[in-house]
Formats: C-alpha cells, structure tokens, sequence
C-alpha cells in the first residue's frame, strides 16, 4: 500500500528543537549537578534539561554525568542484561538510501529473501546457539506486505531445534504500515514493532531519502501512532547518528517518545542510536557529515538513560567490543550478540560479505564469547519473555518498572533462562562461570524470592523449560 501522509501533522518542531539545544550554556557546574540530582531519582528529565547534559564537556562534569547514569542503571535494571539476534530476512529494497548497502541502486549487492525453509533453517541455526529471541529485518520493499511478513513470524515461531530450542519472542523492523498492516502483525505475536527515523532533521531527511516509500518523512514519523492503534503495545524508535547533529536528532527522538507518551499514555519500549558504518557503494557511510567521537557517544548514552530511566537502550554489533564493555555500565540494557546483517548469514560459513551484508559490524563474537565476557563482569544474561506472555507490556509495563518491578521479576526470571542457557547450549567454562554466578545472585534475593526462584531452577536441572515467575 503506497503510503499517504495527507493530513498528518508535523509534531516535530525543529526551530523549537534548535532553540532548545543552543540555548543552554556548556559549562554551568551549580546547573548540571542540579540536573543530575534530580536525574539520579530516576524521575526522567526534561528536553531543556537533556539538552544541557548533552553540552557538557567539563571532564569532571561528564564523569558526574557517567557516575549518576551507573547508579540510575544499577537501580533500575541492575547486572541484568538481555540478549537477542537480528535476523534478517530478505535486503530487496525500493528506497535509495544514501547511507545503506541496501539501497535500489547498489548493483553489486547480491539480493536475497529467504523462503520458508531457509528461514527455518536460519532460526534453527540461531535455536541451537542458545537464541530465544530474535529481531527479524526486512528491506524496505513494497512487494513484501503485511501477510508476508506475518507468515514469516509465523515460520520462527513453528520452528523447534532438536535441543528443545524455539524462539520465544519475536521483534520486527520492517516498513511502515497502515493500522490494518499492523494489526495482522499483532495478531501473529509479534513482539516490538522496531522502525527508525534515522533523522528528524526534514531537509537532510529529504536529501538522503530522494526516492521509495521511505521519501515520505510524515508517513514514518506517524508510524508509531499506527502501530500502537493496531494494538501493538511495544515500539522500539531510533536515529542513525553520524546523519546530523547528535544534539538535535536527541531531542527529536525524546520530543516524539514525549507525544507518544501523551497521546497513548506510554512512550516507546526501547531506544536505540547506532553510528553509522561502511557500507558498499554507500559513500556517505565511510564519511559521516556529522561525525560523532566515542567521547560524544559515552555521554549520549548516559544522559539517555537519565533522561529516560525506565526505557530499554539498546546497543548494536555496529560497536567494537571495547565500547560495548564501556556502556553496560551507563545505561545499556539490551545487547545484540553474534550478529550477521544480511539473509542466510547463519547458516553462510564464509560470513564476511560485504557484497550481501547492510553495513560492517565491529563485533564479530560469537554468542558464547559475548556470554562468557559479561559473566566475568558480574553481569547475568537474559532471555526472559514472561511479561510479553503475561500481558505485562506498554502501559502496564511501564507502571510495574517504576515500582521496582524489574528487580522483583525480570531479575530472577534471567537466572531461570540463563540456567537453560548453560544446561543446553554452554561450554564448561563458561558453565562454570554461570553456575558460580547463579549461585551468587541467588543468595542476594530475598528469602521467599529465593526459594521459588530455587525451586524453578532445580525443575530445569531436571528437564523442565521454559519456567517463570
């Protein structure tokens, strides 16, 4: 379905945007630790209060800032860490995007989509590493409509591996529909519809999107809005960084996260802001306009989970293993690992393709090695799906997070299905390493928490999957 903006109003006001960030001083410390003793409440920020966090550039001032957003994390989430895999399933597109390998134009970049039985096999591939969750990535072309998509949930979801492995949550980034695309996805199961903006500044926008449905600045903007109409309690939104200024694209995706918390009550369920990389025949990505340091992006994250406590940030492949080390402790919460970026990756032994593959990726690992590292630093993988099952999602999730409701549950549910983890799928060492944490974690629980959670655990010991609180 072509796409109509008609009528749809532009909630992004970027004078007002511009205005907000150059209006506030970069060094004012009496005003940043004012900001930063109201953010260390986990009480969110405002635009204006954001803005000024993001101007800092007073060494001591950004350690202030890194050191508010470690404890806002640890209150919140604590070491637990979720993990998933993209998996993409087919780079066919119709727009011409400046900046991606995908693009219409890039003759070189040998097309693929999977059919039923390669995606099968994918997942199985995926399964049988440990995967329990996956983001499932389509190009953006207007032949693949909503049934097909939602058949290719379908296929994940139907697909078990021999060592009891099925894929519990599945998440999508796909094109924008229409509320009754959408709807269709929320009928299969689909998790958190996923779509980026990748900027909110109109006329870059309008420059690196000069053909496809993706032109249409308003009809992506508004995706959102379709989305959680149809139903779908969870949206995940993001920019690509390095396409304009960090600052201004910031703002934008907390002003749209602001109208979306106003007009359905909840705001997105995650956030994400990948920088940009190399891509074939994508000139742009080898040298971003806006080019943004990692000192930039350290502190972008931490004020990010200041300004939004109780909202997942979620940190790509895109990073090297250094910088991914780095921002656990600032506010990242979910983590992709083992990732490959284009279809039939998993199952490819000679993986390092640029001619298929939608950007480079600066961490190569596999799932066992991603594991193996945040478990030498005290943090406890997580698979756990129980709230999307229950019903706990959007709205009511957002209310139960604020009530300390992560620490209660998601805690010890991720010691459950990181015990499946290291039963089915882990090395000894890295058995090792889990069991000895597990063991950790669960002394520090209170005790009525504590006995159900060691109950559960001693049923997977024996063969039961799948348990939650």
């Amino acid at each position: 379905m072509k796409p109509d903006s008609t009528g749809l109003m532009d909630f992004i006001d970027g004078e007002k945007i511009w205005e907000t960030v150059n209006s506030t001083p970069r060094t004012d410390a009496a005003q940043v630790q004012d900001i930063l003793d109201k953010a260390v409440q986990a009480k969110g920020l405002s635009l204006e209060e954001t803005a000024r966090l993001l101007q800092v550039e007073d060494p001591e001032l950004n350690e202030s800032i890194f050191e508010t957003a470690r404890k806002v994390k640890q209150g919140i989430y604590g070491n637990r860490l979720v993990l998933f895999a993209p998996l993409y399933v087919t780079n066919e597109c119709g727009n011409r995007c400046a900046y991606c390998g995908f693009k219409d134009t890039n003759k070189e970049l040998l097309r693929r989509t999977l059919s039923a039985d390669e995606i099968r096999q994918e997942v199985t591939v995926l399964e049988n590493q440990g995967h329990k969750r996956l983001l499932l990535v389509y190009g953006e072309h207007p032949k693949f409509g909503a049934e097909w998509i939602a058949e290719t949930v379908r296929n994940v979801y139907d697909t078990v591996s021999e060592k009891s492995g099925e894929i519990r949550r599945v998440n999508i980034n796909c094109a924008p529909l229409d509320v009754e695309g959408f709807r269709k996805l929320h009928e299969v199961g689909i998790g958190t519809y996923q779509c980026f903006q990748e900027t909110y500044h109109r006329e870059t926008y309008a420059e690196l999107h000069p053909t496809g449905y993706k032109k249409d600045y308003l009809w992506r903007l508004h995706a959102m809005h379709r989305a959680m109409e149809a139903g779908i309690d969870d949206v995940g939104m993001g920019t690509l960084l390095g396409l304009y200024d960090y600052r201004f694209d910031t703002i934008a995706l907390l002003a749209h996260a602001a109208e979306l918390e106003s007009r359905f009550g909840v705001g997105p369920h995650t956030l994400s802001f990948p920088r940009l990389e190399p891509a074939l025949n994508a000139e742009i990505a080898f040298n971003p306009p806006y080019q943004i340091s990692d000192e930039q992006f350290k502190r972008l994250v931490a004020v990010l989970r200041l300004a939004v406590p109780y909202t997942g940030l979620i940190l790509s492949t895109r990073e090297n293993r250094e910088m991914r080390r780095e921002l656990l402790d600032l506010g990242i919460s979910q983590l992709s690992a083992g990732s490959r970026t284009y279809p039939g990756a998993y199952s490819d032994q000679d993986y390092d393709r640029p001619d298929v593959q939608q950007f480079c990726i600066g961490d190569n690992r596999s799932l066992e090695e991603v594991i193996g590292e945040i478990v030498e630093h005290g943090y406890v993988p997580s698979w756990c799906t129980a709230c999307y099952r229950a019903g706990r999602t959007g709205e009511h999730f957002m209310e139960l997070a604020k009530k300390g409701f992560i620490q209660e549950f998601c805690h010890p549910n991720a010691l459950l299905t990181f015990k499946e983890y290291l039963l089915d799928y882990a090395q000894a060492e890295t058995q090792e390493l889990g069991i000895s944490l597990i063991s950790h974690e669960l002394e520090r629980l209170a005790e009525k928490r504590r006995a159900a959670v060691a109950d559960r655990l001693n049923r997977i010991e024996n063969g039961e999957r799948d348990l939650y609180l």
